[in-house]
């Protein structure tokens, strides 16, 4: 069984690399993102509890998001493993991460900032938006900002899955497939074709 994080940039491509390998490995694409939208759009009571805390101006505490990560863990539907996006995006989520479930490896979605910002300045500017809805904020000031809180946040996560020995870092700026066939090399993972052959 396999068990792995995605953690890349807005705009990185990390939801479209989790859902190919999903698709390829019968993995599960447990997406953070998706299950707090879903809650949103049935007015759930966690939507309830996030809308307050946001309205209050503060970040949904790490609590809460470690209660959802687990409450969808514990479903057990991923036979052969999942790929986890969106979580953790802090050390302490990534420590309960590790006291809780035996993780395989870390993927990471290198990308020059640059390109991140013009993928993403595309996408709103095709009306697609980002995050869990379609940001307000999503003006060029805005974006930089909030691309430079991912990397100050992030890196501590890196070193911390580095020095586990489970970091694979992989050259985001290629083409989708690219990308992919990247992932799945170091990774050591076979397709359904090269087990055929």
């Amino acid at each position: 069984m396999d068990k792995y994080i995605i953690i890349g940039p807005q705009g990185s491509g990390k939801g479209t690399q989790a859902r190919l390998l999903s698709d390829s490995f019968d993995f599960v694409h447990i997406s953070i993102g998706d299950i707090f939208r879903w809650n949103m759009v049935n007015h759930t009571k966690l939507a309830a509890r996030v809308t307050r805390i946001m309205n209050e101006g503060r970040l949904v505490p790490d609590e809460i998001v470690e209660e959802v990560v687990r409450q969808r863990l514990e479903q057990h539907d991923w036979n052969f493993g999942f790929v986890l996006d969106g979580f953790p995006r802090t050390r302490s989520q990534a420590e309960y991460l590790f006291e809780n479930w035996n993780l395989d490896k870390a993927i990471y979605l290198d990308i020059p900032e640059d390109v991140v910002f013009g993928r993403v300045m595309q996408r709103v500017a095709e009306g697609q938006g980002g995050g869990f809805t379609k940001r307000l904020d999503d003006n060029p000031q805005a974006l930089r900002v909030r691309l430079q809180e991912f990397l100050e946040k992030t890196q501590p996560l890196l070193r911390l899955f580095e020095q586990k020995g489970m970091l694979v870092t992989i050259d985001g700026n290629q083409s989708i497939e690219g990308v992919f066939e990247s992932i799945v090399a170091n990774l050591g993972l076979q397709t359904a074709a090269a087990k055929s052959r």
